[in-house]
């Protein structure tokens, strides 16, 4: 279903752009920017606030270009972990690399990359020297015995003083990276410890969208970013310190919060005064709150994602992933909100299809409210099924048109069972989308339903059970918000 915009991007790219200039101005052309959360793909922000671009962040930077330069962090520790990415399933390493090329097809400029943390571990020194044969200047960043507590070894040549110094020419630096604990914040104070040995007095700031500092501790947007990292454990809170400073509430988390008083001396230490940031929020320049268009379409549509989170994380437990305590973080969520799982659009329908069935279903709620399901046959996976009954409904096809050709189904099943050997033997999403895109070009009605899958981009769907890696991944790919009822498709501890 078509959700109205609550959110104005073109005002965000204004705002944004002249928040971060006049924060460069203040610091004498010289600023260090901490960049949070995603540059690209920020699928989260869009679905919370319909109407952010889901690139807007990168979009800041490209107005900026010309005052900017980019140093990617990333920790050592998890490129020896091969942690994740989970909503594009990738590895931080290969999503650093990914990134890089992102950014410099949008003619912005790399100046250097970090690796944060590092303990000679032997995947970090297989991908530094990837990188270096491939011409990019690495920095390694060791861990610093006592930080942070201990400042006055931190801000010194023991500390920050043990770390190169990155060579950079533009008034803004931009230090961003794949996921959490990346190094961006201690890569930015590294650089204006030296700066400062060099005469140069280099400010700091940080840009994260989410929590939205000036939003209620328990608006919808600021619950769902606190779902979003419940197996971090984040907590939004309000600022004691901006409250006493300026009397005025406003929003932060808690890990910010905890860690400011030790930041602000390391600060103090570095650009000898203690008058630069008086709260965790003064440090940051986000101005997404100031262009929220329509308070009610964000509400609603930050309800929404929470009950997707809800669903993620109960998947994600049984799946051995995370413990229970981010699962039950999610339920008193819930509560605050009094939402159940049923609130999801797709919920109800998919599992009534589920019982009807007898097997795994999933249910789709196209653009214009009309409600199209599926179900696991011999042959195709629910997802595949939900898919090809979805074209069709949206194309005006009766459901009882077969799409794809026995002379093209056949051969596939064929290779799929006796040649690969696959022990599943249904047809996952991505081979039935091959599948159809083959016969559209002989088929009138193949090629109509091709053409209706863009359509499905925003879409909520729901399957029954929890969906095999490779289908979760194509529904993603088509741009399909999809949830799973934490309950696994069979009684086989392996599958596709």
């Amino acid at each position: 279903m078509d959700i109205p915009p609550g959110f104005d991007n073109q005002l965000y790219m204004k705002k944004q752009t002249e928040k971060i200039l006049e924060r460069v101005e203040r610091f004498n052309d010289k600023l260090y920017l901490e960049f949070g959360g995603k540059l690209f793909d920020d699928y989260h922000a869009a679905r919370v606030l319909p109407g952010f671009d889901v690139n807007g962040k990168i979009l800041v930077l490209e107005q900026l270009k010309d005052k900017a330069e980019i140093i990617m962090c990333i920790n050592a520790a998890d490129i020896e972990n091969n942690k994740i990415r989970d909503d594009i399933g990738i590895t931080y390493d290969m999503d650093l690399l990914r990134i890089i090329d992102g950014i410099r097809k949008r003619g912005l400029s790399i100046t250097g990359i970090v690796v944060s943390q590092y303990n000679d571990q032997p995947s970090a020194d297989i991908f530094i020297n990837k990188l270096k044969r491939r011409g990019e200047s690495v920095y390694i960043h060791k861990p610093i015995k006592g930080y942070p507590t201990n400042v006055d070894l931190v801000v010194s040549d023991m500390g920050y003083g043990s770390n190169p110094f990155i060579e950079t020419t533009k008034p803004l630096v931009v230090i961003t990276g794949p996921g959490p604990a990346s190094g961006k914040m201690a890569t930015c104070l590294s650089q204006m410890y030296h700066e400062q040995k060099r005469n140069i007095k280099a400010g700091y700031a940080k840009f994260e969208t989410f929590p939205v500092w000036n939003l209620p501790i328990n608006h919808p947007v600021n619950l769902a970013y606190e779902a979003a990292t419940a197996d971090l454990n984040d907590v939004n809170a309000l600022d004691p310190f901006h409250l006493e400073t300026y009397g005025k509430s406003a929003v932060n988390y808690n890990r910010d919060i905890e860690v400011f008083p030790i930041v602000k001396n390391i600060l103090a230490k570095i650009m000898d005064t203690d008058e630069v940031y008086q709260s965790p929020t003064d440090m940051g320049v986000n101005m997404a709150g100031d262009c929220i268009t329509d308070d009610m379409c964000v509400r609603e549509a930050a309800k929404q994602e929470i009950v997707r989170r809800y669903f993620k994380t109960w998947c994600s437990y049984k799946d051995g992933r995370v413990g229970k305590q981010a699962a039950d973080k999610l339920e008193i969520i819930m509560k605050q909100l009094d939402i159940t799982p049923e609130y999801g659009r797709a919920v109800c329908p998919a599992l009534a299809k589920s019982e009807q069935a007898g097997c795994p279903s999933m249910a789709l709620i196209l653009r214009d409210g009309r409600i199209a399901a599926g179900r696991t046959t011999e042959v195709l996976a629910a997802a595949s099924s939900l898919i090809l009954n979805s074209v069709k409904k949206s194309a005006g096809i009766s459901d009882d048109v077969h799409l794809i050709a026995p002379q093209v189904l056949e051969p596939m099943m064929m290779l799929k069972k006796n040649i690969m050997k696959d022990n599943n033997p249904l047809l996952s999403l991505e081979e039935v989308l091959n599948a159809l895109s083959i016969c559209a070009a002989n088929d009138s009605d193949a090629e109509k339903c091709l053409l209706e899958l863009s359509k499905l981009r925003g879409c909520e769907a729901h399957s029954s059970h929890i969906l095999s890696k490779a289908d979760e991944i194509a529904l993603k790919k088509l741009g399909i918000n999809v949830t799973c009822t934490p309950e696994f498709p069979s009684e086989d501890l392996y599958w596709g």
